[in-house]
């Protein structure tokens, strides 16, 4: 086995084995969750391992090469551990895992088994199936420039460079009514054209959702209200006094790019790319062609 220690080796080799699985989830916001299939908690590496947490796995499918290590981990949801409000929240997705071998009566003889991350999970009936992707799955991803009258950037990103920031493109603001986490009113949320934020994000700035998003699908002024719709439901605690921050859209179109954000010089498409029509385009003999008929 590829970088196993030779105490671990020898231990496995014996007849009789004290072995153990231990699991480590680390969430993009921070948040660390650690587990052992063994009775008892197992603390290395500076972190605790709790027992009995209902959590395991299959069989990893290892490989050499550019294959995709890929395995899935099983487990039951619990206030104390994962939270299914969680996992709908998407707060999971991607998160680090690691996964040991590990001699629960010397923690010293331990084997880093695998590292990736959570992709696709599945819940049902209080319980929980994720698909853990190794580190490999990123050379699966298809890398380069694509060719197209559109931007391909996302708005503040580091090619596009627009500060999201900026008071000009977004606003920070309690939330005043709210109907199911999608649609946002405000009585007085001048400055702004309307359609300034469609495409934009709402962003949760504090409370039980902080942290989560959501694309803006609709932004215009009704009855007297600023209405922000979004199209998906923000999936936690957004009621009236949270904290939330609007960031403007941007649809991807050179006018765009030049007049609202006045960041022409970073606009990361092509807007004189020919169409198909020009590229299928003919000289023709009735009539006369620019640059000269070959007939």
């Amino acid at each position: 086995m590829g970088g196993i220690t030779q105490d671990l080796q020898a231990h496995v080799q014996t007849a009789h084995t004290t072995l153990c699985h231990a699991w480590q989830i680390i969430r993009k916001d921070g948040v660390q969750f650690a587990f052992t299939d063994h009775d008892l908690n197992l603390t290395f590496e500076g972190v605790s391992f709790k027992a009995n947490n209902g959590l395991g796995a299959k069989a990893l499918a290892q490989t050499t090469g550019l294959a995709v290590d890929n395995t899935e981990a099983i487990g039951a949801l619990s206030d104390s551990a994962i939270r299914e409000d969680e996992i709908e929240q998407g707060r999971f997705d991607g998160a680090e895992v690691r996964t040991w071998l590990v001699n629960w009566a010397d923690v010293s003889e331990r084997w880093l088994q695998f590292r990736g991350t959570i992709g696709e999970v599945l819940r049902t009936d209080g319980a929980f199936r994720a698909e853990l992707r190794g580190l490999t799955e990123a050379l699966n991803r298809p890398l380069g420039r694509v060719y197209q009258k559109p931007c391909t950037d996302v708005l503040g990103d580091k090619a596009c460079r627009v500060d999201t920031t900026n008071p000009a493109f977004s606003v920070t603001l309690e939330v005043q009514s709210e109907e199911d986490g999608r649609v946002f009113s405000w009585e007085n949320l001048g400055g702004y054209d309307a359609g300034w934020f469609v495409r934009g994000r709402l962003e949760v700035v504090d409370g039980p959702a902080k942290g989560l998003w959501a694309l803006i699908k609709h932004d215009r002024f009704e009855d007297g209200l600023r209405r922000i719709e979004l199209w998906e439901p923000i999936r936690g605690d957004v009621s009236a006094g949270t904290s939330v921050r609007l960031i403007a859209g941007c649809d991807k179109r050179l006018d765009t790019c030049r007049f609202k954000f006045d960041n022409i010089v970073n606009f990361q498409g092509f807007p004189d790319l020919p169409n198909e029509d020009w590229l299928l385009a003919v000289p023709r003999s009735s009539a006369p062609n620019t640059g000269g008929s070959l007939r």
